[in-house]
């Protein structure tokens, strides 16, 4: 009976220990991602760098993350989850000192990418650490837990780094990830339970990453430079090439290494491709705008207000988002998930239609309404769609599925970005060359930047059509928390959960 109690209070440890790592780290990696956008300004001031290459300080950072997160994944079932959650926590540590010691944008760019790596690894890790160390309802509640924590880290993140940047500078946010960061490490080593995946294959499919690099970094080069370059010069042509025959490498790669990074047969189930392609619109188009939001914002030609202003200013978006995701489940189950992701795009459409309108008069009361309908039209479809990818598969391909979203989540932040910086800088650019006033050019750069992701938006809607077609069971329990962490990850299913909780194949879905 005594040693009964003791492996039940060591099982118990590991399992406080690992909710204790993995939230922690979650919270601090999703703040510091939503917070670095509000900094870019006093970046730009402080090291003399341009804001249109401190926007690689947030582009590169997905790029890196989108290439790197089913690897480490990879890599954590088979060397170890517990020992490459270290990694990604120790190179967190050294790519936040490397950035607050930068006296150069290069610097905090370099250290960015780095922290792409990194908290993609924790992330994808923690998450794995999680489900290993629980079972049953605990693991649920577990679950539930880190995507609290995710959301809330990702909402409070610009208004804390505003507050940081206001008083001990941008770099302050920095040294305190990083101190977080380091006292996270030692519960990992004496409280976390090392976990492996033994029918996994060893094999890992790096040069998968290198190619996902490949692809990602011209395009971005392309579409952030091609305006100042020429969009049919030989460098914007060169870099497309590059990248069409990256593409083509990696198709080429995937078919013959033996654990690919992207599972081709998934490619043929319509309902997954739909969901991903959803989930890549919702989040790139809003990652998108935020970043020209904390620029146009902070502008003295224009609202002029500090960083610590700027973030407050975000506060009723990341709210939207937060009050809006334990709704979205019940609603799911009343008009359905189709509905739900058509009805999420339609608002972010009329959202970004409304920005189009925006005038160098403009007060920042005119925009709150607008900015808080994307955050909630993004966590109506992105919700479900995270929810449709692991849920539209066979049990055994959830993992490869759950990957698969993730990873579109990072290139659409990453190529949303390039896209919206390239708008947002030539047309602001054209409209002084013009000879409009520098408020009057920076108004209507910020409409035809809302013009390009409604667009996109309202191909989103079409999508919607494809999504979920077929799937007609009730959202479970699992979907609280897959509709609660959706923003920032999309979290594979229990392996043993009660009934209902979405973790055997769902009734009614079938593959497209």
């Amino acid at each position: 009976m005594g040693e009964m109690n003791t492996a039940t209070a060591t099982t118990s440890r590991y399992a406080r220990g690992a909710l204790i790592a993995t939230s922690v780290s979650a919270l601090v990696v999703n703040a510091n991602t939503s917070a670095v956008s509000i900094l870019i300004p006093a970046i730009s001031e402080d090291t003399g760098t341009s804001t249109d290459t401190l926007q690689w300080a947030v582009t590169g950072y997905s790029l890196v993350g989108a290439a790197v997160i089913v690897t480490s994944g990879a890599l954590g079932d088979v060397f170890g989850r517990r020992r490459i959650f270290l990694g990604g926590l120790l190179l967190f540590i050294a790519s936040c000192v490397l950035i607050a010691l930068s006296q150069e944008g290069l610097g905090v760019i370099a250290g960015r990418c780095i922290q792409g790596a990194a908290g993609a690894t924790i992330l994808a890790c923690g998450m794995s650490l999680l489900s290993a160390s629980n079972t049953g309802k605990a693991q649920l509640r577990a679950v539930t837990l880190w995507g609290a924590a995710s959301a809330v880290g990702a909402a409070a993140g610009p208004l804390v780094g505003g507050l940081l940047a206001s008083t001990l500078g941008w770099q302050g946010l920095f040294w305190i990830d990083a101190v977080i960061a380091v006292a996270c490490v030692p519960v990992t080593l004496f409280a976390v339970k090392e976990s492996r995946d033994p029918t996994r294959s060893r094999s890992i499919d790096f040069a998968g990453t290198v190619l996902i690099a490949l692809i990602l970094a011209p395009l971005i080069f392309a579409l952030t430079n091609g305006s100042t370059w020429g969009w049919v010069s030989l460098p914007t042509i060169g870099c497309f090439a590059i990248t069409v025959l990256a593409t083509i490498g990696f198709f080429m790669v995937e078919r013959r290494v033996k654990a690919p990074l992207l599972d081709l047969a998934l490619l043929r189930n319509s309902i997954l491709v739909g969901a991903t392609l959803s989930i890549l619109l919702g989040s790139g188009t809003v990652n998108a705008i935020m970043y020209v939001v904390s620029l146009y914002f902070q502008n003295p030609a224009v609202l002029d207000m500090d960083a610590f202003q700027a973030g407050l200013a975000t506060l009723p978006v990341a709210a939207a988002a937060v009050v809006l995701s334990p709704l979205i489940t019940p609603i799911v189950g009343k008009i359905g998930a189709r509905t739900t992701i058509a009805v999420g795009f339609i608002i972010m459409s009329v959202a970004f239609a409304a920005l189009a309108f925006v005038q160098e008069s403009w007060a920042y009361g005119m925009f709150v309404l607008p900015l808080v309908g994307v955050a909630a039209g993004m966590s109506l479809q992105n919700g479900p769609c995270s929810s449709i990818s692991t849920a539209c598969v066979e049990p055994r391909e959830v993992g490869a599925a759950s990957g698969i979203s993730n990873m579109a989540r990072y290139v659409g932040a990453a190529v949303m970005t390039a896209i919206v910086a390239s708008v947002y800088g030539s047309v602001t650019a054209n409209q002084i060359a013009g000879g409009a006033s520098e408020s009057a050019a920076l108004a209507t750069a910020f409409s035809w930047s809302s013009i390009a992701m409604g667009i996109w938006c309202v191909l989103g809607i079409a999508l919607a059509l494809l999504v979920a077609r077929h799937v007609t069971r009730k959202p479970g329990e699992f979907e609280y928390a897959a509709a609660a962490a959706s923003t920032s990850h999309t979290l594979t299913p229990p392996e043993r959960v009660e009934p209902g909780a979405a973790a055997t194949e769902p009734t009614g879905a079938r593959r497209g």
